[in-house]
């Protein structure tokens, strides 16, 4: 095959993405009436994009778990979001961003900033992700915290 006719094969092949999902920590959104995937993969000649959803204190049953305790709260999202990672074969190492929405950012984020310190300190993770703060209405009165992130990865494709 030629420069030419590879350079066609590729910007002329679909986009390959799928929904990932880890039935062990959270369920599906629509198993409570909501209409998203708890994240998306795309695959692109080798690398690999995780887009994980927003993503709280539920259980595998989708409930709330936690109520009223931001702070397990923000440990039970990133346990889950830990989760969807290994499910694709990723860790923290490989996330590059997160949005981190918050009930109510000025009584929450000193408390919140105190764990997800720790939890990366954990993780050794080095350098942090880019990230962003941000007071919002959850889609639940008693959640208090909601992360979404990306993660960016090689992976050998099936034809390597």
């Amino acid at each position: 095959m030629n420069v030419q006719e590879l350079l066609a094969e590729v910007t002329t092949a679909p986009v390959v993405k799928r929904a990932i999902t880890n039935h062990s920590a959270l369920n599906e959104a629509y198993a409570y009436g909501s209409a998203f995937s708890r994240g998306m993969r795309i695959d692109l000649n080798g690398l690999a994009i995780l887009l994980i959803s927003g993503t709280a204190s539920i259980d595998d049953e989708g409930k709330t778990v936690h109520v009223g305790d931001l702070r397990a709260q923000t440990r039970r999202t990133f346990d889950n979001i830990t989760a969807l990672l290994a499910s694709e074969g990723a860790t923290w190492h490989d996330i590059v961003r997160t949005s981190c929405y918050l009930r109510d950012i000025e009584r929450d984020y000193k408390a919140f900033n105190e764990e997800r310190s720790a939890f990366y300190q954990e993780q050794k993770l080095n350098p942090l992700p880019a990230s962003t703060g941000i007071q919002a209405i959850l889609c639940r009165p008693d959640l208090l915290v909601e992360i979404e992130a990306i993660a960016m990865f090689r992976h050998e494709s099936p034809t390597e």
